[in-house]
Parts: structure tokens; sequence; C-alpha cells
């Protein structure tokens, strides 16, 4: 594995090297506030542009999507005064094209339903909880698991960038 030195804007930019996997990763850590999540979501969409998945195209629109949602979600369910939320953003080529998009809040108590328990559309939703649906609906899979090593939790999303 090598790493490049973080550029000027302190954006350090991974890539995995082995006969079984091409992989290119962004993580950057933002302010849990709606902001971040306005950040967490241009810095995704300008970074998968640079990696070849252009502006417009349908597999860059549904992953800027589900990672907006995903930051959304950590701002607003997982927020936890003074702490920041992680957006990794990491992209396959082998053995297909694969985006995934993982956002990590330090938020504990606080978890999302498993796949396949979303509360159906409906009167429950009127107030929020549609952002999961959404997510559920683009990304091929989807869930979360307790952060390791840490407090809180990451959910994550995969799409198919073909």
């Amino acid at each position: 594995m090598t790493s490049n030195n973080p550029g000027p804007t302190g954006i350090t930019q991974l890539k995995c090297f082995t006969p079984h996997l091409v992989s290119k990763v962004f993580a950057l850590r933002f302010t849990s506030t709606a902001r971040g999540a306005r950040l967490a979501r241009r810095l995704a969409a300008v970074r998968l542009d640079e990696w070849g998945v252009p502006f417009g195209s349908a597999a860059h629109e549904t992953v800027v999507l589900v990672a907006a949602e995903l930051a959304t979600n950590a701002v607003r369910h997982g927020h936890v005064p003074g702490r920041d939320f992680q957006l990794v953003l990491r992209v396959t080529d082998v053995p297909r094209p694969v985006a995934r998009i993982e956002v990590s809040d330090t938020r504990t108590e606080r978890v999302p339903p498993r796949p396949g328990q979303l509360p159906g559309p409906g009167p429950d939703l009127a107030d929020g909880g549609r952002g999961l649906l959404l997510v559920d609906g683009l990304a091929e899979r989807w869930g979360w698991h307790p952060r390791a090593g840490a407090p809180g939790k990451t959910v994550w999303a995969e799409c198919a960038l073909a």
C-alpha cells in the first residue's frame, strides 16, 4: 500500500495496489453541522469527478445523493456536541466498479434500523426518516456497525458505478 502526502488542502488520498484490488480512498472529518454535511457532499462530488465518475452521470448523482443522506443523518441523529463526523469514500475498480460511502459519528445510543427493517412510507415519516429509505432504494446494499475502538457507529452504503 502506498499513501500520498496530504495536498495543499490537507486531504490524503490512499491507493491500495494488490493483484485483486484497485482502490481510491478519500477520508475527511467534518463538523457535525448542516454546513459540514453540505461540504461533505460537495467534496465527495468533486472527488468522484476527479476519479473518472463525471458530474451529471447517473452513477455520480446516485453516490452523491447517498453520501449527502448519510452525512445529513450523522448531523441530525448522530450529533454529539464538540464531536465531528467522518466521511470515507472508496472507489474500487476490481472485480467491478463500486463506490462505498461510510459515515461515522460518535453517538452510540441512537442507531438506525437494520436493512429490511425500515418502516414503509406513511404518516410516521412526516417529520423525517425518509433518508434511509432513499439509501435503501439507491444503494446495492447498506448497513451499519459499531465503530471499532471508538464510541459511535458507521453507516455504509455501496453503489454500482457501471
